[in-house]
């Protein structure tokens, strides 16, 4: 018995639109079905990235805020696989969003920064080369 691959993440949003335009506008990932649960008051909006692996994207009226900084127990982040950083680091700084400045991780050698969606959820862009 093995895990094969992660299948989703799921996000809570404050404000419905302002992350849903953030995940397909400004991330580019792809719409695959968006529902309203009238009896939840609430959208779920399912995005897909190239390999499959998809994001849950949630509204519930009120949702409380997450802990982010310092550091809270519990998912810290999600990574983002990109192959070239650089580019990814213009696009995101010409749309507004800020991005800190790239690191390189100690232990592979890797380039990656952070940034955050709309909710202060820290994203994070790793770069690989395949």
């Amino acid at each position: 018995m093995t895990l094969l691959r992660l299948h989703h993440a799921a996000i809570i949003a404050a404000d419905y639109a302002a992350s849903r335009d953030f995940y397909t506008r400004i991330l580019g990932l792809r719409i695959l079905a968006e529902t309203h649960r009238a009896a939840r008051d609430s959208w779920k909006l399912d995005l897909a990235l190239p390999d499959g692996s998809q994001i849950e994207l949630f509204s519930f009226p009120n949702p409380p805020a997450r802990p982010s900084r310092p550091e809270a127990c519990g998912l810290r982040h999600l990574a983002f696989a990109v192959t070239d950083l650089d580019s990814w680091v213009t696009r995101l700084d010409g749309l507004g969003v800020t991005v800190e400045p790239v690191r390189v991780d100690e232990l592979t050698g890797a380039r990656f920064t952070f940034f955050a969606d709309p909710d202060g959820l820290p994203l994070e862009l790793y770069e690989t080369h395949a």
